[in-house]
């Protein structure tokens, strides 16, 4: 069980001739779209203030990637001024919606309170900003959307840190996947929490990883877990097709950790860090960052792992 390194790693380094990309570039979300393999990453261009922007890159064969020149996405709103941060592609109703992080502060001074923000694209041209998904007292990020509706209404994973304007030293919320409900993509009520972390390799923090994918078995949910020494690794789940609060499988152990020199050694040691995944021709593409430096790919069989979920 688990995902296979592509022997390429990194599929994406910092590119020293484009200065917005030449610190580091990760955290991609990932689609296929029109025959290609879309990925949109994470940029860093200076290590001062630490502002994230949005490179694209395409690619035929999901390995080799050519990137657009320019960012696509800068922070412009106010909102968004600290940097737009580990975005998913969400496939949904014929566009793409476009999770992604949000700060409250420069990224030097933790970023918090972070929130989830929505950009709405349909040819990954032009980019429409939708706002901010998550209420101001609220501390969220690692949003992610399922593909579709469940008994007529969006469903939302994202990951509160803390609640209701409180300090740490204040009324917590544990760092574990929260679901939410929606009728129109912007208010989401009837929020509680789903995944708890649970297992040694998790047992300080956990959060979404892409988008979950349908399948026979259930909705397949990659997500990343967090120990106590920060070390950030690759777990599963399965839930229900019909109700994705119940929870079918998870796996105790990892499927992915940081094991090669790109992944221990970089800005952030010790991390694999998941946020893109692509079925394609029964074979999915795991797109993650690597130490928050470079993009790296791991492939498995959907049959393959869905039959080791038992």
């Amino acid at each position: 069980m688990g995902f296979v390194r592509h022997p390429k790693n990194p599929i994406l380094l910092p590119d020293k001739y484009h200065t917005w990309e030449d610190m580091a570039v990760f955290n991609p979300g990932a689609t296929f779209f029109r025959g290609k393999f879309h990925l949109l990453y994470r940029a860093i261009g200076e290590y001062v203030n630490y502002v994230s922007s949005i490179g694209h890159a395409i690619s035929e064969d999901g390995i080799n990637f050519t990137r657009d020149p320019e960012p696509v996405i800068v922070p412009e709103k106010d909102y968004e001024q600290y940097g737009i941060e580990d975005l998913r592609i969400n496939p949904l109703e014929g566009s793409f919606y476009l999770t992604h992080t949000i700060l409250g502060c420069p990224a030097n001074k933790g970023g918090e309170p972070h929130r989830v923000g929505l950009i709405k694209t349909n040819d990954f041209i032009k980019f429409e900003r939708l706002g901010v998904i998550t209420p101001k007292e609220i501390c969220s990020r690692n949003g992610v959307l399922f593909p579709e509706k469940i008994n007529d209404r969006y469903v939302l994973l994202h990951r509160p840190l803390y609640s209701a304007g409180s300090q740490r030293n204040g009324r917590t919320i544990a760092p574990e996947i929260w679901i939410s409900f929606s009728h129109d993509l912007l208010l989401w009520k009837d929020t509680q929490p789903l995944l708890k972390p649970q297992y040694w390799w998790e047992n300080y923090k956990i959060g979404s990883g892409p988008p979950p994918i349908k399948t026979n078995k259930g909705w397949l949910l990659i997500y990343h877990g967090v120990d106590q020494e920060r070390v950030y690794r690759v777990g599963a789940v399965l839930l229900d097709l019909a109700d994705p609060r119940k929870v079918i499988f998870r796996t105790k152990e990892p499927i992915l950790e940081p094991k090669e020199e790109y992944e221990l050694f970089g800005d952030v040691p010790n991390v694999v860090f998941p946020t893109g995944l692509v079925e394609k021709d029964g074979l999915l593409y795991l797109y993650y960052g690597a130490a928050d430096k470079t993009v790296c790919l791991a492939t498995a069989s959907l049959e393959k792992l869905l039959s080791s979920l038992k």
